[in-house]
């Protein structure tokens, strides 16, 4: 039985580029593995058949050949093929495996990045106003860095580490199981890629140490509870001159004695006197800013009118669009009265009626009337 064409096995046409042709092998490696179809012969069968066809077309070599000759080209162990001398199938996967679980190719070292130092996380509590603002402050925080004397290397000064023999300074090792390529952390350096005869002194290897840092931060107008302020390369120092972690920055925001806040809205209770609220007038109230601002207050005004004051709110994040308070009033009942006062009042509630408070009337009577059904 003839052999099917490379092209047609992958769905691409003659003159399909290096990235398409990858794209078709990932896509078939993708329907036609083994793992997806246990037991299915015939997609073993194609599997390895899409192996084969795509080491011979990425390669220009083979590639120029078989445009040539075709699969004649290939035959009596002249090199690629499935039946050739040349032919290593878990090399034709390894660059769709290794992408798929996030590695690289074999020229890849990849100690630094496994010896990556740890992220941290500092939590940082701040007023209203200095959201309101933005700030600029310093923290200190318990970290390691990296070790002087070293370099941070890990060997002592004067020596340097050595190229793993085991994965030849990858940090990791690779293992074929079936058709599935893992990869794992060099046992013999633990992913640094290298080894060490003569640790440092101070660091004993490590190529860090424990120290506590002082760092600004900068805190920016506009942030909300929860925000998050990432610092790159600031969190703990990594194993042997691998790359440092980062230090996250968690804010929240004291509750103020005075404001509520609801994103760039800020609300506001404030109690007036009973006599202000009856005839009208004005009062002053204060801004998240540190100002003041007057309102006018109607006569007739009762607890829970709203006044909106324009962008006396709290900006956007970094500034630009800033939005309103909203100020509610509480109308307050007068207390501790003289002997004057309570006269007066007295006489004032003789002289009431339905238009003083028609709130309150209009509501004892429908309470009447409601007490009248049911005796009824």
């Amino acid at each position: 039985m003839s052999k099917q064409d490379y092209y047609d096995l992958l769905g691409v046409d003659k003159s399909a580029d290096a990235n398409t042709l990858k794209k078709a092998f990932r896509k078939a490696a993708m329907q036609f593995h083994p793992d997806r179809n246990p037991g299915d012969k015939e997609a073993e069968k194609k599997f390895k058949e899409m192996g084969e066809a795509y080491d011979v077309l990425k390669d220009a070599e083979k590639r120029a050949a078989y445009d040539r000759y075709g699969h004649a080209a290939f035959e009596g162990g002249m090199g690629g093929g499935a039946g050739g001398a040349g032919f290593d199938f878990s090399d034709v996967f390894e660059e769709f495996f290794g992408d798929f679980m996030g590695g690289g190719g074999r020229g890849r070292r990849g100690g630094a990045q496994a010896g990556r130092g740890s992220d941290m996380r500092f939590n940082m509590e701040i007023t209203l106003e200095e959201a309101f603002a933005g700030k600029s402050d310093k923290i200190t925080v318990p970290t390691s860095v990296a070790c002087d004397p070293c370099g941070g290397s890990g060997a002592e000064p004067g020596s340097k580490p050595e190229v793993c023999g085991t994965c030849g300074g990858h940090g990791k090792v690779r293992a074929s199981q079936g058709f599935f390529m893992v990869e794992r952390a060099c046992p013999k350096c633990h992913g640094a890629g290298s080894t060490i005869k003569n640790p440092c002194t101070k660091c004993r290897g490590a190529g860090k140490v424990n120290k506590e840092k002082t760092l600004q931060v900068k805190v920016p107008q506009g942030v909300e509870e929860g925000t998050r302020i990432r610092l790159s390369g600031e969190g703990e120092a990594g194993m042997r001159g691998a790359p440092a972690g980062d230090l996250y920055i968690f804010l929240s925001i004291k509750p103020h004695p005075l404001f509520k806040r609801d994103g760039d809205m800020l609300y506001c209770q404030v109690p007036i006197p009973m006599a202000t609220a009856t005839l009208g007038g004005q009062i002053e109230v204060p801004t998240i800013g540190g100002g003041r601002a007057r309102i006018k207050i109607p006569a007739g005004t009762q607890s829970g009118r709203q006044f909106r004051l324009r962008g006396k709110g709290m900006p956007e994040l970094n500034g630009g669009f800033v939005g309103d308070m909203i100020i509610e009033t509480v109308v307050e009942t007068p207390v501790n009265l003289t002997k004057r006062q309570r006269e007066l009042l007295e006489e004032f509630a003789a002289e009431g009626g339905d238009t003083i408070s028609p709130r309150s009337e209009g509501f004892f009577s429908k309470v009447k009337d409601l007490w009248e059904d049911l005796t009824e």
